[in-house]
Order: structure tokens, then sequence, then C-alpha cells
């Protein structure tokens, strides 16, 4: 996993926790929801890369 994409997904991780974190503050459900998106999209990219960088070993 190279540096580039490893920030990339931790930096989706980290919108979609905070904007998770204002849709439940505020009641917003689209937020929330948007929120939640764009976190499991992060952990299901990071994990994607490192399913790539196991079978490359």
């Amino acid at each position: 996993m190279d540096l580039g994409s490893k920030l990339k997904s931790k930096t989706q991780v980290a919108k979609g926790r905070i904007k998770e974190g204002f849709g439940r503050a505020t009641g917003n459900k689209r937020l929330k929801r948007e929120g939640m998106a764009g976190r499991v999209m992060g952990n299901l990219r990071q994990s994607g890369e490192k399913a790539k960088a196991a079978f490359k070993r």
C-alpha cells in the first residue's frame, strides 16, 4: 500500500466520521448517511489495498 492511496483512504474515513458526527449532532439524517457511506468507502478502499499488497508478495 503506497503512501498516497493510504493517505487518501484515511482522509476519506476521517471526513466520513466528521460528517456523520455533524449529522448526529444536528439531527440531519442525510448528512449522517453521507458520513456513514464515506467512512465505509474509505474502509473498503483500505481493505482492497491491503489485499492487493498481500497478493503481491
